[in-house]
């Protein structure tokens, strides 16, 4: 029989936030970006295409099953995960090479088509509205903000503290050489327009962007929106199929942002052919019964590797905040075995530490 503990400081803390975090919602119930000629769009915010109806299951239950069992898992090495310092210079100057740079979480610097293009910017301490509790970060940034080269473009999935961070966008706008273009799903952009941001754009599924000699397509994955309690599907939230050129040739890389399973892999792949290179989260998963609606577990993201038909994938979204009931050291041995089960030859899809430039070979 598991001995009783306390309740773990990132359980109170992470319910904490969602409680003060109702604060700060918008109660509007009404959509203003309404077309009913889309089939995810309700008179009230958006729906997923393929599960209908709310997302997740019982959170008083999950966390009741947390405090029983003593989870999340610790690590068993601890939290000191090793993070490899970028070759900051090296990063500044490339304009030529297809690369990615896993800063942490599922932010990515991608260079490509002489872009610098940066997912889901993270860098504060905490996922959280607060600066003095929620989920606390276990592993720094790769590197702070004014190291990375000028940002080309932003692109952000959705609004979730781990993905959308304020502060983080506030610092990026004050770039030197000017603010990087800010691709925002359908009600973040005019969100973050109100938090004096300016150079946004944002869009609905299926609608792209130029950005220089690239363009950028807002996808459908099957997730949820929320900044507080009483404000989910109000907003957007989705992928990124990035369209450009490497080496003289074109080149499609995909950013997944958080997503449960669904068909809309198959459908992205039917419009865009096959991809390049992908960016796939792979942890945040347990427990199934809670995460599965809205967060893949390695061996489903292997199956979005498989649908998009990717030549390179990268694993993230583990490694940096405690958020689910696995370790937080789980994902990468879990994505090798998924990755071997699947017959995927090593190096096809694989997980990085903290910090790592790949080339992406073509």
């Amino acid at each position: 029989m598991t001995a009783m503990r306390p309740i773990r400081s990132t359980s109170t803390r992470l319910l904490a936030t969602f409680v003060l975090a109702a604060a700060c919602a918008s109660c509007t119930n009404v959509n203003p970006y309404f077309d009913p000629s889309k089939p995810h769009h309700t008179r009230e915010g958006f729906r997923n295409n393929y599960l209908q109806g709310p997302i997740g299951g019982n959170f008083l239950r999950w966390q009741w099953e947390r405090w029983r069992d003593g989870l999340p898992k610790p690590p068993a090495n601890g939290y000191a995960f090793p993070v490899e310092r970028p070759d900051i210079d090296w990063l500044k100057q490339n304009r030529s090479e297809a690369t990615a740079t896993w800063i942490g979480h599922a932010t990515v610097l991608l260079q490509v088509g002489g872009l610098n293009i940066l997912t889901d910017p993270m860098f504060s301490e905490r996922a959280s509205p607060l600066s003095w509790i929620g989920p606390k970060r276990k592993t720094p940034p790769a590197m702070r903000i004014d190291e990375l080269p000028r940002i080309d473009a932003v692109i952000v999935s959705h609004n979730h503290y781990d993905h959308l961070d304020l502060p983080t966008l506030r610092a990026l706008d004050k770039q030197a050489g000017g603010p990087p273009l800010f691709l925002m799903p359908l009600g973040v952009g005019d969100w973050l327009k109100r938090q004096g941001i300016a150079n946004v754009q944002q869009l609905d599924w299926w609608q792209s962007h130029p950005v220089g000699g690239s363009r950028l397509h807002f996808v459908p994955v099957q997730h949820w929106s929320a900044r507080g309690l009483f404000d989910r599907f109000e907003t957007l939230w989705g992928g990124w199929v990035i369209e450009s050129q490497a080496d003289g040739k074109p080149f499609k890389a995909f950013f997944t942002g958080d997503t449960g399973y669904s068909k809309d892999f198959i459908d992205i792949h039917r419009r865009f052919g096959d991809f390049d290179f992908a960016m796939i989260p792979v942890g945040a998963y347990e427990p199934r019964w809670f995460m599965k609606p809205q967060h893949v577990n390695p061996e489903e993201a292997v199956q979005i590797h498989r649908d998009l038909r990717a030549r390179r994938s990268l694993g993230i979204h583990w490694g940096a905040f405690e958020l689910t009931d696995e370790a937080l050291d789980e994902p990468p041995p879990a994505l090798e075995s998924a990755v071997a089960e699947a017959g995927i030859s090593p190096g096809h899809f694989y997980a990085t530490p903290t910090g790592q430039t790949r080339r992406i070979d073509r």
